[in-house]
């Protein structure tokens, strides 16, 4: 990141980034290929001790950021796991941890999560290109003195690990989240395929679920707001990982064109590969920058934080699209081959590029905020 750190934030992102290179190399990550989980607990647990699950929540609930902006410190931690391909449900557990804080009445979960002992994850969207700013189909029943879940939730990171889940849903007058133990009765997850070597999805199954009406987050009814600012600190720190890989990326190519000779001279002499590298190194740094201003307007809450963090995700979704794409034909053949450690950054770009939206629907997002604007005005 183009972020200039305090001292505090370049000790915990220097922190990080020693951990998972010594943790999660890319040969560790390719075993993990295979393995259901994705994540070993033990790393998990050391890297929480870090702080990576406890930036967005107060420090008068057991957290705290070092800078006293806790999502901009997080996307400093956010742009290592891109670099590395790190594997790990980063954020689902920052973000639902922060949520459950905010709101109050789940210390214990939050307590859970903030040690490394619980894990949690968000249950928002209905299908693989939902792209809503809100649920549309998920409808939550009030029966009593319960509420009943009946429906599906799509893209559920790390479900088959967590013990909790945040799911939103929509109740009679508005939007509600509710906090439901993965071994409740009436759960089914079933796992998805996706390109990430490390990071698992599922597809969750909510049938005729029952939960006290103290499983609530918040208050019934209450919860869009709340909803808006979890989608955009989840962009955030989608679009820092993103960027985060596009960086490892880009030095590997880099050091390949000074490495690799053709006809007695460095790929890197070629006056066209300098032009294509030019070009990379803009989309990048423009990444950077971008991603960094759309942290710091979604962590002030300010007005333009909605239109901002799309803009950076369709950009950063579409740029980085190409310099992966860049980056591959540079290498050649052994560009595509599993042995060679591109992929892994290719990989965990490309799935983040689809987690939130399509760059042409984070674009009609900012043209809905413009309009906005000049009505306003």
């Amino acid at each position: 990141m183009l972020l200039e750190p305090i001292e505090d934030q370049a000790f915990l992102r220097d922190t990080t980034a020693k951990f998972l290179a010594d943790a999660a190399p890319p040969q560790v990550l390719r075993t993990l290929r295979d393995d259901e989980a994705g994540f070993d607990e033990a790393y998990w647990r050391q890297g929480v001790e870090l702080g990576w699950t406890s930036l967005l929540v107060s420090e008068e609930a057991g957290g705290g950021s070092v800078s006293g902006d806790g999502l901009v410190d997080l996307s400093l931690i956010a742009h290592e796991f891109g670099a590395a391909a790190a594997p790990g449900p980063l954020a689902p557990n920052a973000v639902v941890a922060g949520a459950l804080a905010r709101s109050g009445g789940h210390d214990e979960v939050v307590a859970g999560v903030l040690s490394g002992g619980t894990l949690v994850s968000w249950a928002i969207d209905e299908d693989a290109h939902n792209v809503a700013a809100m649920p549309r189909l998920f409808r939550f029943r009030i029966e009593g003195t319960e509420l009943v879940l009946d429906g599906t939730k799509r893209l559920v990171e790390s479900a088959n690990r967590s013990d909790y889940l945040l799911v939103t849903g929509v109740t009679p007058g508005g939007i509600t989240q509710v906090l439901v133990a993965t071994d409740a009765a009436g759960i089914e997850i079933r796992p998805m395929h996706t390109v990430d070597l490390t990071r698992r999805f599922s597809v969750v199954t909510f049938n005729n679920v029952r939960v006290p009406l103290d499983a609530v987050v918040g208050s019934i009814d209450t919860a869009a707001e709340a909803v808006k600012l979890q989608r955009r600190q989840a962009i955030v720190i989608a679009n820092a990982e993103s960027v985060g890989a596009m960086q490892r990326a880009f030095d590997l190519t880099l050091e390949w064109t000074f490495d690799r000779y053709s006809f007695g001279r460095s790929l890197a002499s070629y006056q066209a590969i300098k032009h294509r590298m030019a070009s990379m190194k803009m989309w990048l740094e423009a990444s950077h920058a971008i991603a960094d201003d759309a942290a710091a307007a979604v962590a002030a809450d300010s007005p333009r934080a909605e239109k901002l963090v799309r803009a950076a995700a369709a950009y950063i979704g579409e740029y980085g699209s190409e310099l992966m794409q860049e980056c591959v034909r540079f290498h050649g053949g052994i560009g595509v081959t599993y042995e060679h450690d591109l992929h892994l950054y290719l990989r965990r770009h490309t799935l983040n590029r689809a987690l939130h939206g399509t760059p042409a629907q984070h674009r009609r997002r900012v043209a809905v905020e413009l309009d906005l604007e000049s009505a306003v005005s």
